[in-house]
């Protein structure tokens, strides 16, 4: 989890990104992405659209304000994990970050907006599919393997395929429970439909 500025110029700064991403949010969410434009959020947010792009990279970067901790606390699930195997850590880490998003009171109309805007869609895909060469370095380090080992970017690129394999699953844990199942004891022929 992202730790709370303890400076008063670092609260100030926090509290004026919330507020933006905040502003964003609600206007997407009001007029549709598409139709809602970045000085209509900065006026929103009482802001310029100067600081706007101070804390945030573009309009995409708004409606995933939270992004920008994802890679660093992967790898610390991965090299804090006390023991514990890495699927099992990052099973952990996803369960504890994703599912309060999950069940956030306006989860569904988030999930609503990504799948009906393509540009939010491939930024969210892109957004956690960048990690990948960090994620799988950590992994490959933690198990002694050279830091593009096959298996350990797989590993890494299948763990952030999570997020768009559980967006808008009505059992958000179950999802993420059923993935990492895979990942720790391989894929295993459904049941057919009766």
């Amino acid at each position: 989890m992202t730790q709370t500025p303890v400076g008063r110029r670092e609260r100030k700064k926090a509290a004026t990104r919330q507020a933006i991403a905040d502003a964003a949010l609600r206007l997407f969410l009001e007029h549709g992405y598409d139709r809602v434009s970045l000085r209509e959020i900065a006026d929103t947010a009482d802001v310029s659209t100067t600081t706007l792009f101070k804390h945030f990279s573009g309009k995409e970067a708004l409606v995933f304000d939270q992004e920008r901790d994802n890679e660093a606390q992967l790898i610390a699930a991965v090299r804090g994990r006390g023991g514990q195997d890495i699927v099992g850590a990052l099973r952990d880490h996803f369960l504890d970050a994703y599912l309060p998003i999950a069940r956030h009171p306006q989860a569904a109309e988030f999930v609503a907006l990504v799948d009906a805007t393509p540009a939010l869609r491939s930024y969210a895909e892109r957004m956690w599919t960048r990690h990948t060469d960090s994620l799988s370095a950590a992994i490959a380090e933690e198990c002694g393997a050279h830091h593009d080992d096959l298996s350990c970017v797989a590993l890494a690129r299948f763990v952030l395929e999570i997020p768009a394999l559980v967006r808008g699953r009505p059992d958000p844990r179950a999802a993420i429970e059923a993935i990492f199942d895979i990942l720790a004891r391989g894929w295993v022929r459904p049941d057919p439909v009766r």
